[in-house]
């Protein structure tokens, strides 16, 4: 019966009465009922039995089992038995076991099972306590509302924008249907997001959000990523999360990659990891996966559907590779004023897709040191390659350089393998045979 009135509430048009103050009217007393004198002129009443009101002029109505009105203060409290207090005002319908409605001041706090949904947003909060101060001529212009002991929000931007966000803080403040406030171990969660700080910030009319106090961003695609930093700000649009900014001490994490930097930037799309880019002074981004590091004054990171296939870096850029994660694996390096490292999704040994970096390019004042294998002979020892050029563009195939090519008035050294020493007999025998003969003869 309650979500069917709450439901019903959100379907009915908009109460035209809405900031008018409230002039209360008893409507029905379905059991008894007393006056009580406090004062010459002044008089209490109470009432049960299940008593109707109304705010004279308006659509705000009130339901109760049981009233007490003391007039002389303008406080009207409601007591729910059987059933709850059931409140529908211009913006808010309310459920609670117990209400009080201070008239003067247009405020009125609910304690116990309190449910109240915003009749335009479809917000819906749910808790031990709300208090609510209702926009009024001459009194505020514009509703707030505050509660606190960790209350539960499914915050929404309107009725039909789909899946809510799920809001829990230690205490949270409303201004207007757009704005909203929380402190204390505050947390966000929605099927393809998982967010979390000491203190948050939400404005759906300006499209941001801000996480302060040890924040934490989590995407819960199959491609999980995280992103923290000493504070985090949220950009929306149509009520979906399209940016996730970290600022100060930023480290965001993919299944591929690792980006720290003092500026990070996420982009998203379909609720999907899209781009990353990273900036900042006291701290170079510098991107780090299995087998390959980037590090530059920024960087630029392309992950479709969260999969890593392109990275550039811009000024001072440095990239490391190697053939495998052992400690002694040979380390390949490219630097230059930019790098653009390309990845392609390549099957493993068991068939299963895998991100391998296939390119390095670097361009301006670039250099390259490369380990180069013999692909003819695999005994023979990895010759080194030193090179310089205004462009360097190295080929990788499967774990080994392939190819380096140089552009421009390119120079380098090349190292080749010392060759094989030869076996030990053969270089005993080459030893005996430069000896004179008469010397190999026995003693008599």
């Amino acid at each position: 019966m309650i979500l069917a009135a709450l439901v019903l509430a959100l379907q009915q048009p908009a109460d035209t009465g809405g900031g008018r103050q409230c002039v209360l009217v008893v409507d029905s007393i379905g059991g008894k009922y007393r006056e009580v004198t406090v004062r010459s002129g002044e008089r209490n009443y109470f009432a049960g039995g299940g008593v109707l009101a109304h705010c004279q002029g308006t659509g705000s109505e009130l339901a109760s089992d049981s009233v007490a009105w003391f007039k002389g203060i303008g406080r009207f409290d409601m007591v729910g038995q059987r059933n709850p207090v059931h409140i529908r005002d211009t913006a808010v319908v309310l459920d609670a076991s117990t209400a009080s409605y201070f008239l003067r001041q247009e405020r009125l706090e609910a304690h116990r099972n309190v449910v109240a949904v915003n009749r335009r947003t479809g917000s819906v909060l749910r808790g031990p306590n709300l208090t609510y101060y209702r926009a009024v001529k001459g009194v505020r212009d514009t509703l707030e509302m505050y509660a606190t002991s960790r209350p539960t929000i499914e915050y929404r931007s309107r009725p039909d924008s789909g899946e809510p966000y799920v809001i829990v803080g230690d205490r949270v403040r409303f201004k207007g249907n757009d704005r909203m406030w929380g402190g204390g171990s505050v947390t966000i969660d929605r099927s393809d997001l998982a967010a979390r700080g000491d203190s948050m910030e939400l404005d759906q009319a300006a499209g941001v959000g801000l996480l302060m106090g040890r924040p934490r961003v989590q995407g819960k695609g199959e491609r999980a990523y995280t992103l923290v930093g000493r504070r985090i700000e949220l950009g929306f649009e149509a009520h979906e999360v399209k940016l996730v900014k970290a600022r100060g001490q930023g480290e965001a994490t993919g299944a591929d990659w690792k980006l720290t930097a003092d500026t990070i930037h996420l982009a998203l799309e379909r609720r999907k990891l899209q781009h990353a880019f990273a900036w900042g002074d006291s701290s170079r981004p510098h991107a780090v996966s299995t087998l390959n590091t980037i590090q530059s004054d920024s960087l630029a990171l392309d992950l479709p559907d969260e999969v890593l296939t392109e990275a550039r870096a811009y000024r001072r850029a440095h990239a490391t590779s190697r053939r495998d994660s052992s400690a002694k694996a040979d380390v390949n390096w490219i630097a230059g004023d930019t790098i653009t490292a390309r990845w392609a999704q390549l099957p493993d040994s068991a068939g299963k897709p895998k991100t391998k970096l296939r390119q390095l390019v670097a361009r301006g004042s670039a250099r390259s040191f490369t380990h180069l294998y013999n692909e003819r002979d695999s005994t023979a020892g990895r010759s080194l390659n030193y090179t310089r050029a205004p462009s360097i563009d190295i080929t990788v195939a499967g774990d080994k350089i392939d190819r380096v090519l140089a552009s421009g008035r390119a120079d380098g050294l090349q190292l080749a393998p010392q060759p094989p020493k030869p076996p030990a007999d053969s270089t005993k025998a080459a030893a005996d045979s430069s000896k004179p003969r008469a010397a190999r003869r026995k003693a008599p």
